[in-house]
């Protein structure tokens, strides 16, 4: 599991840079944020308001993260976008725009085959550092009531990714750190990220081709009351400038795990279960006592058969001695 740590009561931004250009026409690495971007300084008061129309969002300041929406845990969408207002969004009323100006380039260097693109490709990319010209998205633990009911941090679950390529979020810190891959849809298996309270964050996010994808996240957490709360939701992005965000809003939402998928609760091994999770260990038990009753009544026959055989030659002496 990736962890990704804070401080309590104070913001940690983790920061980097994306180690492609700017434009598609090149290679090189951009120039890295600083902490003075006054974007970073963020604080969220509690008082943003809860907004139920749809949006798409392809410019500006976007987090993901957990909110207490009428006592319960949601998974939801910080809309920071807008100089005017701060609010909550609906992950299913929410698509990320992801345009052309996303473009760049896959460097020829071996440090990135991890994003499934030949050097020289172009894919889109939501960048770690702001860029103006494309959407900004991260995650956050930071709404005050998360902050004192949370016992230490978020578990953030990648369950799957239905898509026409590849979505790969690392992260990359200065100008010679090595990319750290986070959440990969070519990995069958759920992906765990451990993020600690009063955490904001924001990562690459590379997409291979144009269109529709489907991101389903599951944010966890263990309360400081001893319960554990959860929240499965799907993240929509239109990718590419002629993709529909209409058709991301449309899309159906990737089926929630079950119970035994649950974080914390790793699903049935291959080798534990069978075809729909039947369980082989009742499937063999019953196999085993089918198997013995059916020696039982083989040998109840055989000893039926033997007594009758003996009978009847008893009988056939008996008669050849009368005669």
């Amino acid at each position: 599991m990736t962890t990704l740590r804070g401080r309590r009561r104070r913001p940690l931004l983790v920061l980097g840079l994306l180690g492609l250009l700017a434009g598609p026409a090149g290679v090189l690495p951009a120039a890295g944020a600083t902490d003075e971007d006054p974007a970073l300084e963020q604080q969220l008061s509690g008082d943003e308001r809860v907004v139920e129309e749809a949006a798409e969002l392809g410019l500006g300041h976007v987090d993901m993260g957990p909110l207490f929406l009428d006592g319960s845990w949601t998974f939801m969408v910080h809309d920071d976008s807008s100089a005017a207002e701060s609010v909550w969004r609906h992950t299913e009323q929410t698509v990320f725009r992801v345009d052309d100006a996303a473009l760049r380039t896959v460097p020829d260097d071996p440090a990135y085959d991890f994003l499934h693109a030949e050097p020289g490709q172009p894919v889109h990319v939501l960048p770690q550092t702001q860029d103006p010209d494309v959407v900004w998205l991260g995650w956050n633990t930071q709404d005050p009531e998360v902050m004192e009911r949370i016992d230490r941090g978020v578990t953030m679950r990648l369950d799957g990714v239905e898509g026409p390529g590849s979505m790969v979020v690392y992260l990359q810190s200065g100008n010679l750190g090595a990319p750290e891959p986070l959440w990969d849809s070519e990995n069958p298996d759920p992906q765990d990220l451990w993020v600690d309270v009063n955490t904001h964050t924001h990562a690459n996010w590379v997409f291979t081709e144009p269109g529709v994808y489907l991101a389903q996240v599951t944010l966890t957490a263990d309360l400081v009351d001893g319960d554990r709360v959860s929240d499965t939701r799907t993240l929509r992005f239109a990718v590419g400038t002629g993709t529909s965000a209409e058709e991301a809003l449309a899309a159906s939402p990737l089926p929630v795990p079950g119970p035994g998928s649950d974080a914390g609760e790793p699903a049935p091994a291959a080798d534990e279960a069978g075809s729909g999770g039947v369980d082989l260990t009742g499937t063999l038990l019953l196999g085993t006592a089918v198997a013995a009753a059916a020696l039982v009544i083989l040998f109840a026959v055989t000893t039926l058969l033997g007594r009758r055989s003996k009978k009847r030659a008893l009988a056939d002496r008996t008669q050849g001695a009368g005669a």
